[in-house]
């Protein structure tokens, strides 16, 4: 029989009163902040698939739907700018995303390369634009001379490459072993093709976060299009979440075919529009999320 006695806990080591409490604190901290986090969301859910009059009815917290209806989400589905708005943030983003991308890793690259004739004033110049606009004003004179007032396209060009998430890519790109591109260069590989073969399937992780950086920044922008864009067709879907928020009487009367509509969902239709606007882009945090830690982590350093 073993009689050997326990050894005792070193002081160090201790779990005390105050580490109890310390930790209790922390608990009721983070469930607090989930709570005001994740409600708002859980609410704008249930309020969308609540009876109108229910919804009304209840000014405060909301737990479960009251008379569970999807009238809301049939109304606004018949909207045809809904529709039109989705199709045209899809445009922005697909041309959008691919002209970020392509022109981010050509500012990086060149901001990651030495020995470039002009490098400095040319760097001086990148980063002035960093830091200095010419205001709202120009940047709308200077639209409409390039001819892209009223066009998507003035919500791709004018913002086609972003100086922080080029020093981003540019970190990334200093962590690839300068030999790799030195050895491809004595093989006869010219500056593309070390970009696109060598380097960018290196820092993949970097290029993820930052279609994720350009994605929801394309999602989420609605003044540019409520300047640039003068036809309602043209509108992207957060312009047409924003009308439907605040001036809700002319969508719905656009929308509905019968008044009686109108006075069944007309506050209802306000959070399913909200639901139908931010679901999709939540769908892809999932599919980017293993790269997302990496990808900063690599260009959270700026050199």
């Amino acid at each position: 029989m073993n009689n050997t006695k326990p050894k005792k806990l070193n002081k160090l080591n201790k779990y005390t009163i105050s580490d109890y409490v310390f930790d209790s604190i922390n608990v009721v901290f983070m469930v607090a902040l989930m709570f005001v986090t994740v409600y708002p969301m859980y609410y704008v859910i249930v309020a969308s698939v609540t009876n109108n009059l229910a919804l009304l009815a209840t000014p405060g917290f909301l737990w479960y739907p009251k008379g569970f209806t999807l009238g809301s989400f049939k109304l606004a589905f018949t909207h045809p700018l809904i529709l039109s708005g989705y199709k045209n943030i899809l445009f922005v983003m697909f041309w959008g995303l691919i002209i970020n991308i392509m022109l981010t890793l050509f500012t990086g690259f060149f901001l990651a390369s030495k020995d470039v004739y002009f490098k400095k004033p040319i760097l001086f110049i990148i980063l002035f634009t960093m830091f200095f606009n010419a205001g709202m004003i120009p940047n709308f004179l200077n639209i409409r001379s390039l001819g892209l007032y009223n066009s998507l396209w003035s919500l791709i060009l004018p913002g086609a490459v972003s100086v922080y998430n080029s020093i981003i890519c540019r970190t990334a790109i200093e962590t690839v072993p300068e030999s790799l591109p030195e050895s491809a260069r004595i093989d006869g590989a010219n500056d593309l093709t070390i970009l696109f073969k060598i380097i960018t399937p290196l820092i993949k992780p970097t290029i993820v976060v930052l279609i994720l950086y350009y994605g929801i920044g394309h999602w989420n922008s609605w003044f540019n299009a409520s300047i640039y864009i003068r036809d309602n067709i043209k509108l992207p879907i957060q312009n047409i979440l924003r009308s439907i928020l605040i001036a809700n009487s002319d969508i719905l009367n656009a929308a509905a075919t019968e008044k009686d509509q109108i006075n069944q969902f007309a506050e209802s239709i306000k959070y399913a529009a909200i639901v139908i606007t931010t679901v999709p882009i939540l769908f892809i945090y999932p599919f980017l999320q293993r790269y997302f830690v990496k990808g900063v982590m690599i260009g959270a350093v700026k050199g």
